[in-house]
């Protein structure tokens, strides 16, 4: 497939360079300067066992109809992004939005049709350094895809295979939307408590109350998806509970994201949440201090 990724970010760049170094047909969508520092440099992917340098494939406009899109930008550039990738969906696009929170599900329906507006879900923990390279933190690399109805959809194969590389772990998923809820979970729980306690996760359980805390921001994500109608799974559960009990380093991009000064996606992430919460009279004093303390930071850094 033809595949087009609107951004070369850390997580755009991440996938679309492991998929473009196997050998697929993969070209990036991303600013000028974006174009500048890939063409001097080449599209680097520095994890924690080796580096990789890919020679991508770069637009800063479209030039024609793409079979599937992967949209990789923050959701402060999602409003541009549907410009900016309007003339690369054709009749049979796909779009695999890998966006945090629900948001943007809804305007990708709107703009280009619930047809072609799939679920995607991506773990990872990346950034970009300062020479604008991807680094990989950890080994965790995931992606998973899929209608959102959880059809068997007749363009799931080929899209299986066009975002299938052996470098990272990637998954159709007929349970896309349960999949979105989790992680939204996930983000909204660690992002909470690493901006509002200024640390690690480590740094957050090695103070008098921190694992207390911890966990009173866990149980408020799961009420909020559970009375949403999107309980979490098992697996979920675990996930959120050992990510929130670690020793180490661990942050979230929102965390790096304030102490670099850089927009954060409060909105998307935790605003939305917040608002699930009062639309179900789920009372939320954690989280919702958390937003607050990150719009304070918006609007001061505006």
């Amino acid at each position: 497939m033809r595949t087009l990724f609107v951004g070369a970010g850390a997580t755009g760049g991440y996938f679309g360079g492991r998929l473009a170094s196997a050998g697929k047909d993969v070209t990036f969508l991303v600013r000028p300067g974006r174009q500048a520092v890939l063409k001097k440099r080449g599209l680097r992917i520095k994890s924690p066992d080796a580096e990789t340098v890919v020679q991508p494939r770069t637009r800063t406009a479209v030039d024609g109809a793409y079979d599937l899109v992967v949209l990789a930008v923050k959701s402060y550039g999602l409003e541009q992004a549907l410009l900016d990738m309007a003339p690369a969906i054709g009749p049979q696009t796909v779009i695999v939005p890998l966006l945090n929170g629900m948001r943007h599900i809804e305007e990708l329906q709107g703009a280009f049709g619930a047809e072609r507006a799939w679920g995607g879900v991506c773990l990872i923990s990346a950034t970009l350094d300062d020479d604008g390279d991807v680094v990989q933190m950890t080994g965790m690399h995931r992606l998973g895809y899929g209608p959102l109805d959880g059809s068997e959809d007749e363009r799931l194969p080929e899209v299986t295979y066009a975002l299938s590389g052996p470098e990272f772990d990637s998954n159709p998923s007929h349970t896309i939307v349960q999949d979105m809820w989790e992680k939204w979970i996930f983000l909204a729980s660690l992002g909470a408590a690493t901006t509002l306690m200024r640390g690690s996760v480590g740094d957050i359980n090695a103070a008098p109350g921190g694992r207390d805390f911890g966990a009173r921001i866990a149980a408020e994500a799961m009420a909020i998806a559970t009375a949403a109608g999107h309980p979490p799974r098992p697996g979920a559960v675990s996930l959120l509970q050992t990510g929130l009990a670690g020793t180490g380093v661990s942050t979230s991009s929102m965390y790096r994201d304030m102490v670099q000064g850089a927009p954060v996606e409060a909105d998307a992430i935790l605003g939305d949440f917040v608002a699930e919460a009062a639309k179900h009279d789920v009372p939320v004093p954690m989280l919702s201090a958390a937003y607050t303390a990150l719009s304070i930071y918006s609007a001061k850094r505006a």
